[in-house]
């Protein structure tokens, strides 16, 4: 499937260079580098997936307190030194 890309000058002459130095086409060499990005994108995980396990493991569990209504008194209580 042919695809039309604009360059730009200094990202070409840098293709035209590394062309010349490995003796490929300028087609061969953008294919490689696709196929690397692609195959490099393939293998990584989503921040989610990443850690999908511990947000689980923390559904499963009641928090002791009402984090978010209690904000402002867990605060003040952890920075005054105060802790349960």
């Amino acid at each position: 499937m042919p695809i039309s890309v604009r360059l730009p000058p200094r990202v070409e002459q840098k293709l035209a260079e590394y062309c010349v130095s490995h003796r490929v086409t300028r087609s061969e060499a953008v294919k490689r580098a696709l196929e690397r990005m692609l195959e490099a994108h393939a293998g990584k995980q989503s921040p989610y997936d990443l850690g999908k396990e511990f947000f689980e493991r923390n559904l499963r569990t009641k928090p002791k307190t009402d984090v978010a209504r209690h904000s402002k008194r867990l605060l003040t209580e952890h920075f005054r030194g105060k802790r349960r």
